[in-house]
């Protein structure tokens, strides 16, 4: 592949919105390496996609220790990047990691204790060849280790210079809101909180998430937010034999209903009848909800990338 040269243009488009009460201002769409970009995927292909993504303004991107498959690899992958294309531009990158699932063997590779969280983050440091990421997140609740534990390692992870920023995805309301508490006590205030939404899955919306975080001042961000591909034209008539309900990854068949069918069609139509697709449309839907900063996108090509990028325009 040719030099990478980043497009003179690349802040033309895209449109960026405050996260919370800080300083940073996130992406409407940011892009998640959680598939496409692993070892078992073609390196160039993954390369070109990161390359379109910073050409269309696209600054956030969002990855996990365990991100690939195997495990790392999606990192490794950035670090191959960063190194190839976009280390000129790390400044103008913001890069998160997060650390909470399994990732090694024997009892300290996986949930939320002190030494997990920071020996992840050193690892993950070494395969994205960085000297900090912008933001680590805790990836899950753990309800074993006791809540300090976890936060009092994100505010020492801060304090040593390994992250600018702190966040947790998919914690319960009352574990969000001491952590809240906790870290903004320390000086380390809670810059984001990473939830599933999209149009079938309200979840943070109905269990007062999504609101507890708009007023505290706490940025929110979306993943899965076209459920898997349900909320695409993908299944409008069928289940296509190389889809990943097919497959069985991450979809099961029994999931589409009949029910669930008919209203994925109605709501394909109401897209069309705005000149819209069902998927710009459910991720237009996302970003229309009061507190939300920005949704988290895949992509397998530039040109679905392209494509899902229309959701910002008026």
């Amino acid at each position: 592949m040719k030099d990478y040269l980043a497009s003179d243009s690349r802040y033309d488009v895209m449109q960026y919105n405050r996260c919370g009460h800080s300083g940073v201002l996130l992406p409407k769409v940011s892009l998640g390496l959680w598939h496409n970009f692993g070892g078992v995927n073609d390196y160039q292909r993954s390369r070109t996609i990161l390359r379109h993504a910073f050409d269309c303004g696209i600054t956030h991107l969002d990855l996990a220790n365990n991100y690939g498959p195997p495990y790392g690899s999606a990192e490794e992958t950035l670090g191959h990047v960063m190194d190839d294309d976009l280390h000129p531009y790390r400044d103008e990158l913001f890069i998160s990691t997060k650390a909470g699932y399994d990732m090694w063997p024997g009892p300290y590779g996986n949930w939320g204790s002190r030494k997990y969280l920071m020996a992840s983050l050193d690892q993950s440091l070494r395969r994205m060849h960085l000297d900090y990421v912008d933001l680590f997140y805790s990836h899950r609740y753990d309800p074993n280790t006791p809540l300090e534990e976890t936060l009092q390692a994100l505010v020492d992870i801060v304090r040593c210079g390994k992250a600018l920023y702190v966040g947790i995805s998919r914690w319960p309301l009352e574990a969000t809101r001491f952590a809240i508490d906790y870290l903004k006590q320390r000086d380390v205030p809670l810059l984001i909180y990473q939830g599933r939404l999209n149009m079938l899955d309200r979840e943070p919306i109905d269990e007062g998430i999504l609101d507890l975080c708009h007023k505290e001042g706490v940025g929110f961000i979306s993943f899965s937010p076209l459920a898997q591909g349900l909320l695409t034209d993908r299944y409008l008539n069928g289940i296509p034999d190389d889809s990943r309900m097919a497959q069985g990854k991450f979809l099961r068949q029994d999931m589409l209903s009949d029910e669930l069918l008919q209203q994925i069609r109605q709501w394909n139509r109401e897209a069309q009848a705005k000149g819209h697709t069902l998927a710009e449309s459910a991720l237009r839907w996302i970003l229309d909800q009061q507190g939300v900063t920005s949704v988290l996108i895949g992509a397998s090509s530039t040109e679905q990338l392209d494509k899902n990028l229309k959701c910002i325009n008026p």
